[in-house]
């Protein structure tokens, strides 16, 4: 039922036009003809309607990598900003963690993704886009 509320709130002119078109068939042609063009014209409108949902989709996966790529673009910032007073520990493991006041980035030497919590959501990052944040903060460490 939302895939039907979408499309009548987006594609709202599809709708107009059918009803046109079946008002100008109803109207013109008087034979058996003009109701197959208005089952022809129906169901044209209610597979458009059906398949909408992958518009749908698509909507939602571009707000998802939306609000994901300005998560990381705000996490860099607050490296760059904080990475004075980002507090370094070596894990036993080898792993390390990086904690800020406002974030966590964890990871491991010569890995490609690492970890990263902001507002208590944790995402992974390219390592080479954390590079400098981590580098300063193991310098501070020493």
């Amino acid at each position: 039922m939302d895939q039907w509320s979408a499309f009548l709130t987006d594609r709202w002119y599809v709708i107009l036009i059918a009803l046109i078109a079946l008002f100008l068939v109803i109207r013109i042609v008087k034979t058996v003809v003009k109701w197959l063009i208005v089952l022809i014209i129906a169901a044209g409108v209610l597979y458009y309607g059906y398949q909408y949902e992958g518009g749908l989709d698509s909507l939602k996966q571009t707000i998802t990598t939306a609000a994901t790529q300005s998560l990381q673009d705000e996490a860099v910032a607050m490296m760059k900003k904080e990475a004075e007073s980002a507090t370094y520990v070596k894990n036993k493991d080898g792993s390390y963690t990086i904690t800020t006041s406002s974030l966590k980035v964890e990871g491991k030497p010569g890995e490609d993704e690492v970890t990263v919590t902001v507002l208590k959501q944790s995402f992974k990052m390219k390592a080479s886009t954390v590079k400098t944040f981590v580098e300063a903060a193991a310098k501070n460490a020493k």
